[in-house]
């Protein structure tokens, strides 16, 4: 029930937002420049990797030994009212048509931190990756990582399509309140470095 939600909604989702991530897409063009989306390969549902799309909001500046300079420099004015606005995360919806992701699970993190995980912390890779997440409403990036795997494990033990109801409409909240989308101090969140 739950993949063949996930294929139908985000089909139709894809067709009536076709108009806004035009727009989108145009105005990123324009304003950070080509690509215009973001590719990064991801661990998906028990750790096999796939590629995450997303819209881009940073550029691409670099220092003089060519390392990319750090994201809180590299994060556009722009790319922080998509962020705001989740307008970044749309072209997801791709990979929930195609079945990476699902609309609702743990987020999708660096393959590099597959091996920090403990034997709990991995559970979370039991299910689909999702746009949004028991974690992303409970705090998002304003929370440890230690809580937020607490938070995706309980997830994947107490997961229903109720809840996945549940999960989505305070996601809906969560945008238009523009709650914890960076951690303090950081522009994003602070690298993972494993649990002790």
């Amino acid at each position: 029930m739950k993949r063949l939600f996930d294929f139908i909604v985000s089909f139709i989702a894809l067709i009536m937002l076709s108009p806004v991530i035009g727009v989108v897409a145009l105005l990123i063009r324009k304003k950070i420049g080509s690509p215009v989306l973001f590719k990064q390969p991801r661990p998906g549902l028990h750790g096999e990797v796939f590629h995450v799309y997303k819209f881009r909001t940073m550029t691409d500046e670099r220092d003089v030994h060519g390392e990319l300079l750090p994201d809180a420099v590299r994060l556009t004015k722009f790319g922080q009212l998509l962020r705001k606005l989740s307008l970044d995360e749309l072209p997801q919806l791709w990979n929930v048509l195609k079945g990476d992701m699902s609309f609702v699970g743990p987020r999708p993190l660096l393959v590099e931190y597959l091996p920090l995980y403990n034997e709990r912390q991995a559970h979370r890779h039991n299910v689909r990756p999702g746009i949004t997440g028991w974690a992303q409403v409970n705090g998002r990036n304003a929370i440890s990582w230690e809580q937020k795997f607490e938070y995706d494990v309980w997830y994947v033990e107490n997961k229903s399509l109720w809840l996945d109801f549940k999960i989505l409409l305070l996601t809906v909240k969560k945008v238009f309140v523009s709650e914890g989308i960076s951690q303090e101090g950081q522009a994003t969140m602070e690298k993972f470095r494993g649990s002790e």
